[in-house]
């Protein structure tokens, strides 16, 4: 982040950019915060600024409201077909937003490449995410997981060896399950 950027409030970051945006919004004292809701102390626009910080995005796309209304566009659009692959309006959805940009293939001094082009620049960090997530689906759809815990709306992409995380995170979500369930043992004697 820059000197002048505020920090971003999020308690899980750094998944892929999909998720990433999906946990743009996450539970806070039994309320759903939102980066994007203007809360934090944050206006909207700076909350996007935090997101494309943290995304990696920050250079090469402007935190104003076109992008704004494009991203909250296709964070609704992750949401739904994160939450049932086989809903076909939610598809269609990710399918819209994908229809703002292509991938064009290059020759570099380095050899092939691929470089994304977006109808309009404000649909870049839309489209980014959900082609993203069409990566994860690609390769592992099933490590798609959202947090084990019913009081928690976060998501992550399981990278653990075995593939059996359950919590978005150990130090929080998880804690909370194994304090809950030794609290209930030792009521029980």
């Amino acid at each position: 982040m820059t000197a002048h950027s505020p920090a971003d409030p999020r308690p899980l970051t750094g998944e892929p950019v999909s998720l990433d945006l999906l946990n743009t919004r996450w539970m806070m004292d039994g309320e759903v915060a939102d980066l994007f809701g203007g809360a934090f102390g944050l206006t909207r626009l700076e909350g996007l600024a935090v997101w494309l910080e943290s995304s990696g995005l920050a250079g090469r796309f402007r935190a104003d409201a076109p992008t704004l209304v494009h991203l909250l566009t296709a964070r609704e659009s992750l949401a739904r077909a994160v939450a049932d692959p086989a809903d076909e309006g939610a598809r269609a959805l990710v399918d819209a937003v994908l229809e703002h940009g292509r991938i064009r293939a290059t020759l570099t001094a380095e050899g092939p490449g691929e470089r994304a082009e977006f109808t309009d620049p404000a649909w870049g960090p839309a489209w980014i995410a959900a082609r993203d997530y069409l990566e994860l689906l690609a390769s592992a759809p099933d490590r798609i997981r959202k947090c084990a815990s019913e009081t928690c709306v976060l998501h992550f992409h399981d990278t653990s060896r075995n593939g059996t995380r359950r919590w978005c995170s150990m130090a929080v979500c998880g804690n909370r399950a194994k304090a809950s369930r030794h609290y209930a043992r030792t009521r029980v004697r």
